[in-house]
């Protein structure tokens, strides 16, 4: 292991699950040396490893920074609370454990307003690297990168019964919402 140093190619602000894969990446040649910088502490324990506790780390100032939105005109001036992780794997260790990729058309419509090279086609490959998916739509869905991406099991009943309920309301079912269908 090198000592302490004063100085680094990179220095990334959050551990979350952006600046962890950016790290990995940045470093895993070993010629660059990375700096992580999380205010946060440990994502271990039951209040984050266990999805049906997500509301209680959303709103502990142990493991969120407690940030509210500005007063919006368009929500009859709500102030809406706006969870950020604080601590070890960000906001993505305070969100029950769910992992949903940026929805397709949005990225579309980004580069349709200019964002060239941010259509979703240009950012899959990324998201492709980024996954190694334990199921999933094959060819949307990456096999081999850091971030290990599974379905939870589904045993209780009411999970099934759930979605037969949004089905019969005539919304479409997708086997995976970050694969071809999104809706």
């Amino acid at each position: 292991m090198r000592g302490f140093v004063e100085s680094f190619d990179f220095i990334i602000i959050g551990s979350g699950s952006a600046g962890s894969a950016m790290a990995h990446r940045l470093s895993e040649d070993g010629r660059h040396s990375v700096l992580v910088l999380e205010y946060g502490g440990t994502d271990v324990g039951p209040l984050i490893q266990m999805p049906s506790a997500l509301s209680y780390p959303m709103n502990m100032s142990t493991y969120d920074w407690g940030i509210v939105a500005e007063a919006e005109p368009a929500l009859g001036g709500r102030r809406l609370v706006t969870p950020r992780g604080k601590v070890i794997g960000g906001s993505s260790s305070i969100n029950g454990m769910v992992y949903v990729r940026g929805h397709a058309r949005d990225f579309d419509a980004w580069e349709e307003m200019g964002a060239k090279g941010w259509g979703f086609r240009h950012v899959l490959p990324y998201y492709k690297r980024m996954e190694s998916s334990h199921g999933g739509e094959e060819g949307w869905r990456g096999i081999d990168g850091p971030l290990h991406v599974t379905r939870g099991k589904c045993a209780n009943p009411l999970y099934q019964a759930f979605v037969e309920a949004g089905r019969q309301a005539g919304y479409p079912v997708t086997e995976d919402y970050s694969g071809r269908e999104q809706e």
